[in-house]
């Protein structure tokens, strides 16, 4: 091997070395993202981070009215006759607890597990608060004690009314 083989070598390793530090300095210079949740109806999905929070610390009540008046949301179409509606969150929103919020208000209990399923007619009906064509969904998760208030983090979504 030549000095010049050798010195060609070196300098492609420190290249290399450089390339990969300024990686790891650029990846630890990024936030965590937020856990996702995600809606199903039939073979359709949308998933989506936290609109609000995410991140474990508690929300205060302003925060909150104010995410749940966001419109800039993902939505989905729904057949209230014939669809289910199914959720399913990221297992460390499980272990805190999670409840779905329709309009604003309470439409299931606190929920421990990564998976529910509502059907669809629920979300149009106006026994449950639901008018029009249209009904605002969000996933409220909270601080993991029983029957708390304290929410950490919001997840919207619009369901759509396509009844055929």
């Amino acid at each position: 091997m030549t000095k010049q083989s050798a010195a060609v070598r070196r300098r492609r390793a420190v290249a290399a070395a450089g390339a990969v530090s300024a990686g790891l300095l650029v990846l630890s210079a990024c936030d965590k993202p937020t856990p996702f949740s995600t809606i199903s109806v039939g073979s359709s999905s949308v998933s989506e981070e936290a609109t609000c929070g995410g991140e474990d610390s508690v929300l205060d009540t302003s925060k909150l009215t104010a995410c749940l008046k966001d419109e800039d949301i993902k939505s989905i179409d729904v057949d209230s006759e014939v669809d289910t509606v199914r959720f399913g969150v990221d297992p460390d929103v499980a272990k805190k607890r999670w409840t779905v919020l329709m309009n604003g208000q309470p439409l299931t209990g606190e929920n421990t597990k990564t998976y529910l399923t509502i059907p669809g007619s629920v979300f149009f009906n106006a026994q449950y608060g639901a008018q029009g064509n249209s009904t605002l969904v969000t996933i409220k998760a909270g601080d993991g004690k029983k029957d708390s208030q304290a929410v950490t983090g919001l997840w919207s979504f619009r369901l759509k009314k396509t009844d055929n």
